[in-house]
Formats: structure tokens, C-alpha cells, sequence
């Protein structure tokens, strides 16, 4: 079953990014060096570790979920990789277009998600696309949505000891600002859930790619 973000406390009267903060980051007073806690049981070496350490303001919140995945790197990177597709694997995204630039770092998409979340649209940008370590980032830009400011972190690496490299380690982190009206908690609950479910819809889909290979 697919969790169900619309009774999250975040459907508070929705942050119109094209008025305020989202369209430019504004510097942060106090910010800090932060790692989400990545349980010790996911084996994530430090080489990967060290892609999630975000620089976190007073008024934002950070966190991080990891996914199992039957199916090796190459397989789940070919779904992540695409910076044009994110529907491909995200339940909430309902179409995705490019506005700029040519898939390559910088470059520019226009997310629409499905009707009855606390957002409409959303204007993002490439930050990584490292090929060779498999790790991918993104930055929201603007948009009429709810999530100020976010910033998200995505590695893959094989799980050790799983044999042949048959099993993949996701792990994905973010940063936003905690909107007005909601609680760090809160942000992170509902973010949380959303990427949660992201990642299971991740490890069907190349979990049935890697069945048909």
C-alpha cells in the first residue's frame, strides 16, 4: 500500500515559492555541518557517508532513509540516473518535462505531482551526476509546493557480502527548511514518507528489470 502523505500537518496554506524563498537560497545564520544517522546495519562505507553530510540551518531539518535492493548497481543506477524521468519510480510525480540545459550537471526540470498533495509544480536542478560513484543530487529552484529550499543526495554502492554484487545499497538524504506553522518533526515525517515509498517503488521496478535480464 502506498503511504498516504495528503494527512501529513503539512496541508497548511501552501508556500507559493515563486513570491519568496524558494527561487533563490538565502544564506542560513548558524549553519551546520550535519550527517543524517545512517544505521551502522546498512554497511555504508565512509566514501559514501560522506556525500550526505549537509550544511543544515536553525529552521531547517535533515534526514535520510536506505532501501535493500535484489538487483546489482548497474541495474538500479539505470533508473536513477534519469534526471528527465523521475516517474519512472516516483509514485507522486505525474510528468516531468526539461527547461534548460542537456541532462548534464545545471540542468533544469519541471516536476508536476498528483492532485490532493500540498504542492503543484516544481522547478529543480541537476546538482551531481557522478557516473563513475553512482551518486546523484538535486536542488529545488522554485515552484508553488510546500518544501523550501530542498536539497536531496542519492548513492548507490553493492551491499558487501551479498555476492557477485547482486544486491544494492540506496541511500537517500535531504535538507529542506521547515515550512511556517509545521515542526521539524512534522517536516520530516512527511518528507520521510515520501521518499520511503519512492524507494520501494525503486526496488520493484529494478528488482523486476534485473528478473527480465
Amino acid at each position: 500500500m502506498i503511504p498516504n502523505p495528503q494527512k501529513s500537518s503539512l496541508l497548511l496554506p501552501r508556500i507559493n515559492s515563486n513570491n519568496n524563498t524558494a527561487n533563490c537560497k538565502q544564506p542560513h545564520q548558524s549553519l551546520q555541518l550535519y550527517t543524517p544517522i545512517i544505521p551502522c546495519t546498512a554497511q555504508v562505507p565512509d566514501s559514501i557517508v560522506k556525500y550526505h553530510a549537509h550544511l543544515v540551518g536553525p529552521n531547517q531539518c535533515c534526514s535520510a532513509a536506505i532501501q535493500r535492493i535484489s538487483a546489482p548497481v548497474s541495474t538500479v543506477w539505470s533508473v536513477v540516473r534519469r534526471f528527465d524521468n523521475p516517474q519512472a519510480y516516483k509514485h507522486f510525480v505525474k510528468s516531468c518535462h526539461l527547461i534548460g540545459g542537456d541532462g548534464n550537471v545545471g540542468t533544469l526540470r519541471e516536476v508536476r505531482v498528483i492532485s490532493g498533495l500540498p504542492a503543484v509544480n516544481s522547478t529543480e536542478r541537476l546538482e551531481i551526476l557522478d557516473e563513475e560513484h553512482h551518486v546523484i543530487s538535486f536542488s529545488v529552484v522554485g515552484g508553488d509546493h510546500r518544501l523550501a529550499n530542498y536539497r536531496s543526495v542519492t548513492t548507490l554502492h553493492p551491499e558487501p557480502y551479498s555476492g557477485n554484487g547482486t544486491t544494492t545499497i540506496v541511500v537517500e538524504s535531504y535538507v529542506v527548511d521547515v515550512p511556517k506553522g509545521n515542526t521539524k518533526d512534522e517536516t520530516c515525517v512527511f518528507v520521510d514518507t515520501i521518499v520511503k515509498c519512492n524507494l520501494q517503488s525503486l526496488a520493484q521496478i529494478a528488482g523486476n528489470l534485473n528478473r527480465r535480464n
